[in-house]
């Protein structure tokens, strides 16, 4: 007898071994479940959701989008959502910035940077350069190119048959400095090290350096020295390299600002973003270029060497007005930066916990460091699981949040992270909050 297609489930699942609940709806900061379970979505899903689930206005311009036209490839048109998601996207970055490159997701972005990159250095005669430097700890995506760039080991071991030889240094990573030294005492070694591997390298061997602001999952929102991006542009500007900044968390409000790399004033010359384009509503990155480097391709070959079959598509463009569109209108950049003070505020009191080592971020990204004990900060025993039994735990009691490891070595180091959409009350702060640290001191005391 044929099995009911209703009863069938033929997914490859990331975790090939676990029960998945079926989401059913969501509405605000909220989740439900099949089983009518309620679920706070303290991570935005995985650092995407902003505007919040459900949100009708967004809704309804994918609808009059979708009655209009869903697809026309790039090669054979341009539509009015492109042209709108672009400029509106340029309008948020730094000076100096008027073109946008639209992809499907952060994994897509920044293997375009990578290819970018490349082609703006040899369209101006420097053709040896090819190599991105980034930073041990780092999460860039997915694809080969883009896991190349990463530096988080766990990610990279099965595959790094595939993966291109280039550099990488240590991260910012304060609480932990790589190199045993106190910050501002240091002289910001971390951004010193970026002249030393270039020295090293070669100059000539060297298109770019990506880095993410604010590294999320990986390091747990350790935040940079104030200088750190001023000295790191400073080494791109003297060896021709381009700085490359990974805005696919960071980017469009997440952390009070436009794009985090504006808390430090420095410009960058690619920024690439996603998730939060779209605030979940449809799958959209962008790659969003200076200037000088539209120039140096418009000048030269006047085509760029790249692409795929869903670049600006029409349907996720319109999406991603709306999501824009619905930030501004209830300025809720303005509103992430506000709330995200309260959180921090409030959060301080988990600093108490013996648990809690670190509690890092800006905006509405937040890091949770754990630590076995609290003086000596020594991390726990990764084999005790701490940071996803955490996360386990928190599910169960109905918060979403995102557990992160591997920071210290590749191995050691917990982190447990939030990043609720840009919508979130103080008093649902207070309840996410509330949430967390039972599940702290519960897990905690198991450990």
């Amino acid at each position: 007898m044929t099995e009911p297609t209703a009863m069938r489930d033929r997914t490859f699942y990331r975790e090939l071994n676990k029960e998945y609940p079926v989401v059913d709806r969501g509405e605000g900061i909220y989740l439900w479940d099949k089983a009518g379970r309620q679920y706070i979505d303290g991570a935005g899903g995985m650092y995407v959701v902003n505007i919040g689930h459900g949100v009708p206005e967004v809704i309804e311009a994918m609808a009059a989008q979708a009655r209009r036209v869903c697809f026309a490839h790039v090669t054979q048109f341009t539509s009015e959502a492109q042209i709108e998601l672009c400029n509106r996207l340029a309008a948020l970055a730094p000076p100096g910035f008027g073109r946008v490159w639209l992809v499907s997701g952060g994994s897509e972005a920044t293997e375009t940077a990578l290819k970018l990159a490349r082609q703006y250095h040899v369209e101006r005669g420097n053709t040896g350069k090819h190599k991105i430097v980034s930073r041990w700890h780092s999460y860039h995506g997915n694809t080969i190119g883009a896991l190349s760039m990463s530096g988080t080991p766990a990610r990279r071991k099965l595959y790094s048959p595939y993966l291109l030889d280039f550099p990488h240094i240590a991260p910012c990573y304060c609480y932990r400095c790589p190199y045993n030294l106190t910050y501002p005492a240091c002289g910001v070694r971390c951004a010193e090290e970026l002249e030393h591997v270039i020295t090293r390298e070669g100059a000539d061997s060297i298109a770019g350096f990506i880095a993410e602001p604010i590294p999320a999952g990986p390091l747990g929102m350790a935040m940079p020295p104030a200088e750190y991006f001023r000295m790191v542009r400073d080494i791109c500007n003297r060896h021709d390299i381009l700085m490359i900044d990974d805005e696919v968390i960071c980017g469009v409000g997440r952390t009070g600002r436009n794009f985090g790399i504006d808390h430090w004033g420095v410009v960058p010359d690619i920024i690439v973003t996603g998730k939060v384009v779209t605030g979940g509503y449809a799958p959209v990155g962008a790659v969003l270029a200076h200037e000088k480097v539209h120039t140096a391709l418009a000048r030269g070959s006047g085509t760029f060497v790249h692409g795929y079959t869903y670049s600006g598509n029409p349907l996720s463009s319109a999406i991603g007005v709306a999501v824009l569109d619905y930030i501004q209108r209830n300025d809720l950049i303005a509103r992430a930066a506000e709330t995200g003070a309260y959180l921090f505020e409030q959060a301080d009191r988990l600093r108490k916990l013996p648990v809690v080592g670190d509690v890092r971020g800006k905006g509405l990204l937040m890091g949770i460091e754990l630590v076995a004990d609290p003086v000596t900060a020594r991390p726990p025993d990764r084999r005790l699981r701490l940071s996803e039994r955490i996360v386990e735990a928190a599910f169960a009691r109905g918060l979403i949040i995102v557990s992160g490891a591997g920071g210290i070595n590749g191995v050691a180091g917990d982190y447990v992270c939030l990043a609720p959409p840009y919508t979130i009350t103080r008093t649902q702060v207070d309840d996410m909050l509330a949430i967390l640290g039972a599940c702290l001191e519960e897990v905690s005391a198991q450990a």
